[in-house]
This record gives structure tokens, C-alpha cells and sequence, in this order.
């Protein structure tokens, strides 16, 4: 086992992660199901087969990454490849509804609670920066580390910036988020640039998963491909891109 690659993939118990997490072990990798439900973990890692181990690991609980980093160190004693791929689209009501008038409208920053803007930006955001952190010296003891960041075409800059595009109405407190997880990726790739860890953001795409409801029109399959490419890629393959599976996604 511990000459295999050893992949982490976060929030890896459903949706894109799961299907992220199955790909990678298809592939040959040892994959760490990541996730803050043990249990469900568990059931997601007997779904993939022996190559899948469950780790609990809440992305905005430092001492649940910090555990999860020195278990993989005892069992493993690196990692090849970290897939940020954890995230949520807004913050539920305390009974679990939806906000009265719609996500996108909650979400908007002109309304959205404080409380709630901080609690999206823990996981979509902080949230990388914290598990990339303390992976870090695991990474730097494999041959040729990975780090794949799971982006979005609605966070980009560029794309929203243009008058004639619908998105713009929707703009809120999770497309602001992926923004800024664009930027964080790019401050890992340029610190990281002299080394052999290359760093890279994947956009999914609008994808069917409970993260929007599941109104996405692509497959997880479809979701998890440039996430899964990015991981794998060779020596000569880029770092501090933003790309899906038809090239590059404008900043």
C-alpha cells in the first residue's frame, strides 16, 4: 500500500469528491475519503473497494486537520496529491430551510448576514488554506506532490465582468468566495513555483450534485474529470492554472 500514490480528497463522501475519490483509486492511488461524517465516510470508502480508507476531517475544525494530518503521517508517511474539493453553496436556516426568497437572493451581499458570509468563507475558503497548510509537510516528502483546487466558471472575474452576462444577477456571497479561492491557489502555486508541487484549480462546471439541488446538467463524472487530469498530471504539466476539461477558464 505504501507504494502507491497517496491521494486526500476532502468532502469526498458525496457528490464530485466521491466520484474524485473513485476515479483516483480506479487509477492505482491509495485515496483518504475526507470527510466531517465518519460514518459516511466509511460507507463511501466500502463503496470504492480496499484502496479507499475513511478520515475524518472537518476542513473549518484545525484540530480534526491537524489529527488527519498525523494519521496519514503514522500510516502513510506522505501524500502525493490534496484535492480541496470541500465546499458548500450557503448557509441553511437552523431548521435546515431554505431562506425565504431564494439562495440567490440570500446570498446576495447587499443582504447577506455577516455570520452567514463568515461561515461560507470557512470552508470555501479558509478552509484550503488551512488543510493545504498542514498537509504541506506531508506533500513535501512525495516525489512529485499535487494540490487540486475545485474552482468555479462563477467565481471568475472576467467572465462576470462582462455586461451582457445573466450571471452577474447572482453574484453573491458564494461566487465571491471562489474568487477568492482562485487567488488562494495562485498564492500556493508562486510559493511553492521552486518546488516539485505543483498547484492547480479545477472548475467542475454546473454539475448535478446537493450542493445546487441537484439542477446541475453535467454528470459527477463529467465534474471530477479536470480535477482527476490536474491530479495526475506528469513533471512537464502546468502549475497556478484555471482550466476544465476544454482548457483554460478566464481569472
Amino acid at each position: 500500500m505504501h507504494n502507491k500514490s497517496i491521494a486526500l480528497v476532502t468532502g469526498a463522501n458525496k457528490g464530485i469528491g466521491l466520484q474524485i475519490a473513485t476515479d483516483l483509486a480506479a487509477k492505482g492511488l491509495t485515496v483518504l475519503i475526507g470527510s466531517r461524517d465518519i460514518e459516511k465516510g466509511r460507507a463511501a470508502a466500502e463503496s470504492i473497494g480496499t484502496a479507499a480508507h475513511a478520515l475524518q476531517l472537518d476542513v473549518t475544525d484545525q484540530a480534526s486537520i491537524d489529527a488527519a494530518a498525523q494519521r496519514i503521517r503514522s500510516e502513510f508517511g506522505r501524500l502525493d496529491v490534496l484535492v480541496n474539493n470541500a465546499g458548500v453553496s450557503h448557509i441553511p436556516a437552523a431548521d435546515g430551510s431554505a431562506p425565504e426568497g431564494g439562495l440567490v437572493e440570500a446570498g446576495l451581499l447587499t443582504v447577506a448576514p455577516l455570520e452567514d458570509v463568515r461561515k461560507l468563507w470557512e470552508t470555501n475558503v479558509f478552509g484550503v488554506i488551512a488543510v493545504t497548510q498542514a498537509m504541506l509537510p506531508l506533500l513535501r516528502e512525495a516525489p512529485a506532490a499535487r494540490i487540486v483546487n475545485l474552482g468555479s466558471t462563477g467565481g471568475s472575474l472576467a467572465w462576470n465582468s462582462e455586461p451582457g452576462n445573466s450571471h452577474r444577477a447572482m453574484f453573491g456571497n458564494y461566487s465571491a468566495s471562489k474568487s477568492a479561492a482562485h487567488a488562494v491557489t495562485l498564492a500556493f502555486a508562486f510559493a511553492l513555483e521552486s518546488t516539485n508541487i505543483k498547484v492547480n484549480i479545477a472548475c467542475p462546471g454546473h454539475t448535478a450534485t446537493a450542493l445546487n439541488g441537484f439542477s446541475g446538467p453535467r454528470t459527477v463524472e463529467q465534474g471530477a474529470s479536470e480535477a482527476v487530469r490536474l491530479a495526475l498530471i506528469d513533471s512537464d504539466g502546468p502549475t497556478g492554472t484555471f482550466s476544465d476539461e476544454n482548457g483554460p477558464v478566464a481569472w
